[in-house]
């Protein structure tokens, strides 16, 4: 096509932390509205309870532990449990990573050019 600027995809880095399916696993992961939705929830909300998300998203508690294992499993957000103060049991609730967090904010090429780019910084 004349005229059409080429887009040159940029090459991992050696020693890239993630492969390249590892990254576009991240995409498709936030390419689906739900997950896009609850990624988006708790970086505007922070640390959150799967039942404050499913109430704050209005999505049933099953379809959304679906969603969180997905974004779970791809490192874009991360489930921690700790111990309350009086409370029996764990309190689990869910945080966006930091690849979670820039995932939002760049799209995969800008996530491997950045790693690039602190990798011959500080590698």
């Amino acid at each position: 096509m004349p005229g059409a600027q080429r887009y040159d995809a940029p090459d991992l880095p050696e020693n890239s932390v993630l492969s390249l399916p590892e990254y576009l696993a991240m995409q498709r992961a936030v390419g689906e509205e739900t997950r896009y939705r609850v990624l988006a929830e708790l970086l505007a909300e922070g640390e959150s309870s799967a039942k404050a998300i499913a109430e704050a998203l209005d999505v049933p508690s099953n379809r959304l532990h679906y969603h969180l294992d997905k974004l779970e499993s791809v490192g874009l957000v991360a489930n921690r449990r700790r111990r309350d103060r009086g409370a029996d049991g764990l309190y689990s609730y869910y945080v966006a990573t930091a690849l979670g967090e820039a995932i939002m904010t760049h799209g995969v090429g800008e996530l491997i050019a950045e790693e690039r780019e602190l990798l011959e910084r500080y590698g």
